[in-house]
């Protein structure tokens, strides 16, 4: 049992330093470049912070599978919103673009909630249902095709940052910390201290761990599971604003294809039980990071990346048998 519950709660560490370990002596300096390692982390971004949102879904004991669909969705009606006023001028054409993404991604979000807590309609099949709905809006925006962006300037975004001190590029430039990346670790923050510190936190475990009892100590837990997939679909939205500066357009066919498999893979091999009741974040960031990690090795060795989607199943396999492992054991 003391063996399992330790692989439970540090699996995703140890497992994180054995990868560092076998990068750092096969690869050895190319690996420890200071670009490679912000490369890695700004891969991992886009699909943490949607992770992130994943992660209160799942500790309230539900789940979303639209979120990869959502993510296209909200990215192709922001780059239209970003191309109509781009007249109007760079800055204010950006920041109404991020808006509309996180407006709508909310949106959506509270959508999949409404039909979830006060439809009692399942979450697998109100989401199932929006994996096709929001894929199929998105790919009827962009006419089967990729919607391009006419405002140069939102490169600043997709490949601006914070310099690292003391991080030079092989060509002598600073190595920039990118805005997503950014986003990334204060959404994370953010999201740390409101599971942990606050009454909604609470709430979302305990609705959770036993709805029922939950209703029974005058917890709206309508309110809460309408409040969990609300801030997924926002971060969906802040997630696909970033995708759509760092790419310049959106393939509405294609973006955010697996993002939903990547997140419930990160939340789960990040120590959070799928039966609800139980998580962390920083499990989910150790988590999307060792699966980009993992990519990164994937491309590294030259192994064709067609295998990735095969590993994370077996990630999310392993992940679920520990978990089941420890509950049988308790």
């Amino acid at each position: 049992m003391r063996r399992v519950n330790f692989f439970q709660e540090y699996g995703v560490l140890l497992a994180f330093g054995v990868l560092l370990l076998i990068n750092i002596v096969t690869r050895g300096q190319s690996f420890l470049l200071f670009e490679n390692l912000r490369n890695i982390i700004g891969q991992s971004a886009v699909v943490g912070m949607i992770a992130i949102g994943m992660t209160f879904v799942i500790i309230s004991a539900g789940i979303d599978l639209s979120v990869g669909s959502l993510a296209a969705l909200c990215g192709a009606l922001a780059v239209l919103v970003l191309n109509k006023f781009g007249p109007s001028g760079d800055t204010v054409a950006i920041l109404l673009c991020l808006v509309a993404a996180i407006l709508i991604g909310t949106a959506a979000g509270l959508l999949n909630g409404v039909l979830i807590a006060y439809g009692r309609v399942a979450p697998f099949v109100v989401t199932l249902a929006g994996l096709a709905g929001f894929r199929s809006l998105a790919v009827v925006l962009g006419k089967g095709g990729e919607i391009r962006s006419t405002v140069p300037a939102i490169d600043a975004i997709g490949f601006g940052g914070i310099p690292i001190p003391g991080a030079r590029l092989t060509n002598g430039d600073p190595v920039k910390l990118y805005w997503s990346a950014v986003a990334f670790v204060l959404v994370a923050l953010a999201a740390g201290f409101v599971l942990n510190r606050t009454r909604f936190g609470r709430y979302v475990v305990a609705v959770g761990a036993n709805e029922k009892a939950a209703r029974y100590s005058a917890i709206n837990t309508a309110t809460v599971k309408l409040a969990v997939y609300a801030l997924t679909g926002g971060l969906c939205g802040l997630a696909a604003f970033f995708n759509l500066a760092r790419m310049n357009s959106v393939g509405t066919g294609t973006v955010g294809t697996f993002y939903e498999l990547d997140a419930i893979a990160a939340v789960v091999i990040g120590g959070t039980s799928l039966n609800g009741g139980r998580g962390r974040i920083w499990g989910t960031v150790v988590g999307i990071i060792l699966m980009t990690l993992i990519s990164n090795m994937m491309t590294a060795y030259r192994v064709d990346t067609n295998w990735q989607g095969l590993v994370s199943g077996l990630v999310i396999l392993v992940a679920v048998l520990l978990q089941r492992g420890s509950k049988n054991n308790d």
